[in-house]
């Protein structure tokens, strides 16, 4: 059992049966918990100070607070986020993962004249004068229906864009800006919507400077296959319309960065992500539409 080094007490970490079997917790501490019975189990305590950090971290993104230190509530000069994914800081993963969106990750992507909000974290103010304090937010873009719950609240605190697809327009009725049709569309310098219906009828992939590709839900890294993956067990919409809009990707999305909403992240050059998603569109063409199944997604 490791020792917590500010105390010299044993440490008691564990997760509660609150867990959603979001992932979230999966990603940031990949050696220390696993998925077990439809949701994340500890495998062990931490060793050393770095699995601490990534327990630390989970702890702070997880929507239902299920990770828990075992010495009382978490402390708040021990959040880490937002957290920078390289050493180019460029994008920054936020943690605090809201119920509201399934539990689902968010991001800042710096832009020549501030930052775009990709998705949504929980709103709490003092999270939003956290991202304030960065630089000015310009937009806030929502890959699709299931993560607009925060969208409306975060635009007006930061004075940003409000950004949405058509499709999915019900669920941000009051959105500044909406996307229409399937062809890219430029956000700002750099910055191209890539609507990507499938998931739900309004999903859209955002892509930064041909590197960094913010997927929603509509594409994974999945540890389960080492490869892209679409949640084809969770397609609300249409799964055609996915293999569809994988189609009109090819040759056109270029990144080295998949960003997702749920499932794993994973860079790789360009060339490989042209490779898998050329794969992925192939093995799209043969998929047909099912009941949705929350326990077969391939995390």
């Amino acid at each position: 059992m490791a020792t917590d080094t500010r105390s010299g007490a044993p440490e008691t970490w564990s997760i509660d049966d609150r867990c959603t079997n979001c992932d979230v917790a999966r990603q940031l501490a990949p050696d220390l918990v696993r998925e077990h019975a439809g949701r994340s189990e500890l495998v062990r305590q931490p060793r050393d100070a770095a699995e601490r950090r990534q327990l630390l971290a989970a702890a702070h993104a997880c929507p239902t607070r299920s990770v828990r230190p075992g010495t009382g509530p978490l402390d708040p000069g021990g959040d880490p986020f937002p957290l920078a994914l390289d050493d180019a800081g460029d994008v920054l993963l936020l943690g605090h993962n809201s119920r509201r969106t399934a539990g689902a990750n968010s991001y800042l992507c710096r832009r020549p004249g501030g930052w775009a909000m990709v998705d949504t974290p929980r709103y709490s103010e003092a999270l939003a004068a956290r991202y304030a304090a960065l630089g000015p937010v310009t937009d806030v873009l929502l890959t699709h229906r299931d993560h607009a719950a925060h969208g409306r609240r975060y635009a007006d605190r930061l004075g940003a864009r409000l950004w949405i697809h058509e499709g999915d327009l019900d669920a941000a009725p009051d959105a500044d800006r909406v996307l229409r049709g399937t062809g890219p569309v430029e956000i700002t310098p750099g910055l191209v919507a890539h609507p990507f219906p499938g998931h739900t009828r309004g999903s859209v992939l955002f892509v930064a400077d041909e590197r960094y590709c913010f997927s929603g839900d509509s594409l994974y890294w999945s540890r389960t296959t080492g490869d892209v993956e679409v949640q084809e067990a969770v397609t609300w919409y249409s799964i055609e319309e996915q293999a569809a809009s994988l189609e009109r990707a090819l040759g056109v999305l270029r990144f080295e960065w998949l960003l997702p909403g749920h499932g794993d992240r994973r860079r790789m050059p360009a060339e490989e992500a042209d490779r898998r998603l050329r794969s992925l569109a192939e093995r799209c063409r043969g998929l047909r539409p099912a009941p949705v199944d929350f326990t077969a997604v391939r995390w």
